[in-house]
C-alpha cells in the first residue's frame, strides 16, 4: 500500500517561529501561496482536525473529501503554545523541557511517550484501512512520532522532520508493519 505524509503548509505563528500545538492557526498568506494542487487524487484522505491541516488537504486535494482523525493532531505543548524559543529561552520549565530532548511533559500539555503512542494509535486506524493511495495531512511533530516508530530505514525523531508544504512517499509493509521510504515529496510551488 502506498502512503504518503504531508506536513500542512505555513501559518502565521510558523513564520515567527512558534509553537503551535492545539492553536488553530490557519495557513499564512505567504502558506497559501506557496502551495500547489497535486497531481494524484488520493485513494483516501485522512487530515489532522487541525485548520491549517485541513486548509492544505483542500488546496492540495480539492476534489477530495477530508476525513479527520483527531488523533493526528499536533503535539499538546501545553504553557509553551503561542511563544517562540526566544521568548522563552529564559524560563526554567522550559529549559527543563529542552534539556530532557523535549521528552518531558510540557507544563499543561502532553510529553513525547503519551504524544507517540496518540499518533501511533491514529496511524493504526489508517493502515487498518488498507486503501492504496492513502494521504495523510497533518504536522511535523505528527509524521515524526509516527515514522520514528514504523520508518524504515530507521532514524531518530528529530531526522524525520520536513519543511511545511513537503513529506513522504511510502510503502506499507505489513508483515514488518513498517513504512518504507520511497522518495521525499513536495507540494510547494
Amino acid at each position: 500500500m502506498t502512503l504518503w505524509m504531508i506536513r500542512h503548509g505555513l501559518t502565521g505563528l510558523g513564520e515567527e517561529g512558534k509553537y503551535q500545538g492545539r492553536l488553530d492557526d490557519g495557513l499564512s498568506q505567504k502558506g497559501i501561496k506557496a502551495l500547489g494542487r497535486a497531481d494524484f487524487r488520493p485513494g483516501r484522505l485522512f487530515v489532522s482536525p487541525a485548520l491549517r491541516a485541513r486548509e492544505t488537504a483542500a488546496i492540495l486535494f480539492p476534489d477530495t473529501r477530508a476525513l479527520v482523525l483527531e488523533d493526528l493532531r499536533e503535539m499538546d505543548f501545553g504553557a509553551f503554545e503561542g511563544r517562540s524559543w526566544k521568548d522563552m529561552e529564559n524560563d526554567p520549565d522550559y529549559r527543563s523541557w529542552v534539556d530532557s530532548g523535549c521528552r518531558k511533559r510540557c507544563p499543561g500539555g502532553e510529553d513525547m511517550a503519551m504524544f507517540a503512542e496518540r499518533v501511533n494509535a491514529a496511524m493504526d486506524t489508517v493502515l487498518r484501512d488498507k486503501t492504496d493511495g492513502t494521504v495523510i495531512v497533518a504536522h511535523g511533530g505528527t509524521m515524526m512520532a509516527a515514522l520514528s516508530r514504523r520508518g524504515r530505514p530507521e532514524r531518530e525523531y528529530w531526522n524525520w522532520q520536513l519543511p511545511c508544504g513537503c513529506g513522504w512517499m511510502l510503502d506499507y509493509d505489513p508483515d514488518e508493519d513498517c513504512l518504507r521510504v520511497l522518495r521525499e515529496v513536495s507540494f510547494l510551488r
